[in-house]
């Protein structure tokens, strides 16, 4: 019984960890990819269109 409480504690912390590390990447990923969208658009907004298209992609 003892051995079945740990196995369900770790499958539950591993699954919880794993739940938050998404959570976090997703909503980071959100945040870099809404900045980059903002430089894109201040610049076009400018008229200097070689920076953004001189920037590289990213991936």
């Amino acid at each position: 019984m003892g051995l079945k409480l740990t196995l369900l504690s770790t499958v539950t912390t591993a699954g919880a960890f794993s739940v938050i590390f998404f959570w976090y990447r997703f909503m980071f990923g959100r945040e870099s990819a809404r900045k980059e969208l903002d430089d894109l658009i201040e610049s076009l907004r400018r008229g200097n269109t070689n920076s953004a298209a001189s920037s590289p992609p990213h991936s």
